[in-house]
């Protein structure tokens, strides 16, 4: 069966048609744009091709309000000529047409900063960080991971230091030692290892104080890397409750560095921008589900699934439209091969991820279980594993078993096939920030692959770069054969994946029905 799998996904493969509709037609796929909107049809009307069962966009909500940008112009006009490479940042104004205006420099990383700037940005162009030195790269900007990285990963960490083993309430698994996430600038999404709450306070009130002072423009040095690739997500908030701040863009290093020296050395500037975004009324969100049923009634679900949506400086491409398109096709090579299956084999693509899990979240709770008071759902009982992919365009290279080592030998069996390939590594780590953790969250099996970083904290993860051309096929077509195996031997075994104990539910004291970042 894997050898009919492998011979379907490498010679047969669908992966790259369905990562271009992905990208080059739809993306960006902001949750609540027109983007995501037409990317979410497609798939399901490609499903219905595959003849795969009960293709459909499941609302969840509420998400908040939309924004679609359709018209983006950045210049310098003084001293001299010079187009700007950027993009303008998700829930801030247009300009409403044409607008130019003065640069200044006003370092606002803290209310304290406020003062210093009243009364002095009305009409302004608002340069918001102070210009960082850019060095020479000192290394490629592509990885895989080495043997050795991947073998200290495969080692369980000394039990003297932290238990190896979450669940049931005890201490959680200690994090993986391959690819740290991005440091990220405030309102970046998901992932970033910051005060959430705290952020969210400072960004409500920089806007408001941006919108009281009358800045113009907003500008923004994108962060972690230069070269014209630009790394940023939102200015501002979802929630209607919040103020919409000004036309808010980020741009490439060198372009914001050389008008930061222009006003140092008191050299007239003028800048021009040309910005139309649009912002939605609040509705809800939805996610893309479709499923291959199993051949005995009530005999359970196995689902994999990626996040759909993504930022909108480029086209979503290893982030995440890569995992999307390797779980639709590991869907379509199972489809394709038409072998019976005893459980129902269930895709999810998410919305919302990259506000927080939002997307998978809403679809546990409905169908699974609750966080906050853990009673079950029927479906809770029904359901043997949950399989995500969300790290970018590398192949796998093995699976984070989030702290339950009864999996070991399953995935060991599992994998055994795709040695030859470089999937051998099985770590007792967690792997955050994505959406297997809503799934591990109420105590159902729920994993994440790893997988080589080859260019996404560098290039690609949330920037301009995020395209098409950043996918590596031969990587994609392995991942596919590798899910669809994993989702294979899950739909046809025997027993139900182990479980870890059922964690103790989670009471979150909630705000007013606050939708923030």
């Amino acid at each position: 069966m894997v050898n009919r799998i492998k011979t379907e996904a490498f010679q047969n493969s669908h992966v790259m048609e369905t990562a271009f509709y992905l990208t080059d037609v739809y993306g960006p796929r902001l949750t609540g744009s027109a983007g995501l909107q037409a990317a979410g049809e497609w798939t399901v009307r490609t499903m219905k091709e595959w003849g795969v069962a009960n293709p459909a966009m499941e609302a969840w909500g509420p998400f908040g309000r939309g924004w679609n940008n359709t018209r983006f112009t950045a210049q310098m006009k003084e001293p001299q000529f010079s187009p700007l490479i950027g993009f303008a940042r998700p829930w801030s104004a247009g300009t409403n047409g044409p607008v130019s205006g003065d640069p200044v420099m006003a370092s606002l990383e803290k209310e304290e900063d406020f003062a210093k700037y009243k009364g002095k940005l009305k009409g302004k162009i608002v340069m918001m960080q102070e210009p960082r030195q850019l060095m020479p790269l000192a290394k490629l900007l592509t990885s895989r991971y080495s043997d050795a990285e991947l073998e200290a990963e495969g080692m369980a960490p000394d039990p003297a230091q932290r238990s190896a083993f979450g669940g049931g309430g005890g201490p959680a698994a200690p994090q993986t030692l391959l690819m740290p996430r991005p440091a990220l600038a405030p309102g970046a999404g998901a992932r970033g290892a910051f005060n959430r709450e705290a952020m969210e306070k400072f960004r409500h009130n920089l806007n408001q104080f941006l919108l009281d002072e009358g800045a113009l423009v907003v500008v923004v040095s994108g962060t972690i890397a230069d070269g014209g690739t630009v790394f940023a997500t939102a200015a501002g908030s979802r929630d209607p409750k919040e103020p919409v701040p000004p036309p808010s863009v980020a741009l490439t290093p060198e372009h914001y560095n050389r008008i930061a020296r222009l006003i140092e050395k008191k050299v007239p500037v003028t800048m021009e921008f040309d910005i139309q975004s649009k912002i939605t009324e609040a509705k809800d969100a939805f996610n893309v589900v479709g499923e291959i049923p199993g051949m005995k009634k009530n005999s359970g679900i196995v689902m994999l699934g990626a996040h759909l949506d993504s930022w909108t400086g480029g086209t979503g491409a290893t982030d995440n439209a890569a995992g999307c398109a390797v779980a639709l096709e590991a869907l379509r090579i199972l489809k394709a091969l038409n072998v019976p299956m005893t459980r129902t084999v269930r895709l999810g693509l998410w919305t919302g991820e990259e506000e927080g899990l939002l997307g998978s979240k809403a679809y546990v709770k409905a169908h699974f279980a609750d966080v906050e008071d853990m009673k079950l759902k029927p479906e809770h009982a029904k359901l043997s594993g949950y399989f995500n992919l969300d790290n970018g365009t590398g192949k796998i290279r093995g699976v984070y078993l989030q702290g339950n080592d009864m999996m070991r030998p399953v995935f060991e069996s599992w994998l055994a096939p795709f040695k030859d390939l470089g999937a051998n590594t099985i770590s007792i780590r967690n792997t955050g920030g994505t959406d297997h953790l809503s799934y591990d969250a109420v105590g159902l099996p729920g994993f994440q692959f790893i997988q080589d970083p080859v260019e996404y904290m560098t290039r690609t993860h949330h920037s301009n770069m995020d395209v098409f051309d950043r996918l590596q096929a031969g990587d994609l077509m392995q991942a596919a054969a590798i899910m669809a195996t994993m989702v294979y031997e899950t739909a046809v075994r025997d027993e139900m994946l182990p479980r870890k104990t059922l964690p103790k539910a989670q009471p979150v004291k909630k705000a007013a029905e606050k939708v923030t970042e």
